[in-house]
């Protein structure tokens, strides 16, 4: 054999070689961890082959089962509109079926940018239909999730997204997160991949099913999780207009030079409680962050930092918790889950609420007992003081004039905005838990 016959056959070799690599890479691509993931995926068709991988963009916490909803949404197509973080080239999405009694058939699904802010009218060319394990439709059991295929689509940040869904049958009561803050829309019939609005005459505060959308994206490097109470629920900013903490919280690590580069995602529920569980109906106040951390927080796809606001409601909800010790137990024991998980935990100060309704003298001892234990460092790896932030300077017991929704306890927009301008954003990028 010729030196340059044998110099051919290896170089044939090397290109077998690499065509081999490649295939398993891109067939094993893309991060399957999540709800509903199946430890044998088919082939991730938005993976590229070299960099890139999925991080949550939005997600909204499954808080209770809808009341009246005892069948379900049989018949009906429920577009939920929802707002991007981060964007990237392809999606997909997750379905809860937590609080449902019986099988949710979902036979038709799709997801569209809109053509505009909060409206039901899909941008052209951008309706797709979703499919789950490569079939068009899925039966998701209750109590079960499912996470669906990814699709091909340019997803930009800070947009909005069409998530549709149509039950022909009916399912138990429906998985909601009742304070969207944002008007989602229903049909009857299987609308699902109607360009036009038209037929979605029936407005909705609500998000139904819909718990978390990924993009697959080359410059995001994960996501942060904010999980709490109504405060980050973002109960009182305006409808429609992504004023949430988390959202401007969001647009600050878009923007601002040397921010890491990550998408936010909110599981904040109203009337949501640190060390005890709400009722699985109304009043809606979904299980506690302790017993809720792992599905809502840690294991969301891409995480790499949390941030934790709670502790109010314990104040204020029957049974009340006065005992400063046991709040911050509780705060402590998050910790200790996330960094086992390898994951720091940024936790904030109880904020003001003189004036609130709620509000005692004895109560505001608690929360300020709770606090200066919190500022010591030996609770959170990280803290943003929200107190500091919010509080008027001449009354440090309310919130500011200007921070104050109307009701002094949750914060107004420009409140919002000043809790996302406290956060540290260099805290969220640091990985090793501290020792506390």
């Amino acid at each position: 054999m010729t030196k340059s016959v044998g110099y051919a056959l290896l170089a044939g070799l090397a290109a077998v070689v690499m065509l081999i690599s490649t295939a398993i890479f891109v067939g094993f691509g893309g991060d399957g961890d999540g709800p509903g993931s199946s430890p044998h995926k088919p082939r991730d068709p938005v993976a590229p082959a070299v960099s890139g991988q999925w991080v949550g963009t939005w997600s909204a916490a499954a808080a209770a089962a809808e009341p009246g909803t005892l069948d379900g949404y049989a018949g009906m197509s429920i577009r939920n509109v929802v707002h991007t973080s981060v964007g990237g080239t392809g999606v997909r999405i997750q379905l809860s079926n937590l609080y449902g009694t019986r099988p949710l058939v979902v036979s038709h699904a799709s997801l569209a940018l809109a053509a505009a802010p909060s409206n039901p009218t899909a941008a052209t060319g951008t309706m797709r239909r979703l499919a789950f394990g490569g079939k068009p439709a899925v039966t998701i059991p209750a109590g079960g999730a499912v996470t669906s295929d990814p699709t091909r689509l340019k997803v930009p940040a800070d947009a909005d997204l069409l998530v549709t869904t149509y039950s022909p049958s009916p399912s138990g009561p429906a998985t909601y997160h009742p304070y969207a803050r944002q008007t989602s829309y229903l049909a009857r019939g299987d609308r699902a991949e109607d360009a036009t609005g038209a037929a979605y005459t029936e407005q909705s505060p609500y998000w139904r099913y819909l718990t978390g959308v990924d993009v697959w994206s080359t410059e995001a490097r994960g996501s942060v999780v904010a999980i709490g109470d109504s405060i980050t629920d973002g109960i009182t900013s305006t409808a429609g207009a992504n004023h949430r903490w988390t959202d401007f919280l969001a647009a600050r690590l878009r923007n601002e030079p040397g921010a890491p580069r990550y998408g936010v995602l909110n599981q904040g529920i109203s009337g949501n409680r640190l060390l005890v569980n709400g009722s699985r109906f109304s009043p809606n106040n979904g299980p506690s962050v302790l017993s809720r951390l792992d599905r809502d927080a840690l294991s969301r796809t891409g995480v790499k930092a949390v941030i934790v606001e709670i502790g109010l409601n314990d104040l204020f909800k029957s049974p009340r918790q006065l005992d400063p010790q046991k709040i911050v137990a509780g705060m402590r024991e998050i910790v200790r889950e996330a960094h086992a998980r390898g994951l720091r935990v940024t936790g904030s100060t109880l904020t003001p609420f003189g004036g609130h309704r709620g509000y005692s003298t004895q109560l505001n001892s608690v929360r300020e007992q709770v606090n200066r234990l919190i500022r010591s460092g030996t609770v959170y790896d990280e803290v943003v003081d929200f107190d500091k932030a919010l509080r008027d300077p001449s009354a440090p017991v309310r919130l500011r004039p200007a921070y104050d929704s109307g009701d002094h306890l949750h914060p107004s927009d420009e409140g919002f905005l000043a809790m996302a301008n406290a956060v540290n954003l260099n805290h969220l990028r640091q990985s090793a838990p501290a020792s506390l």
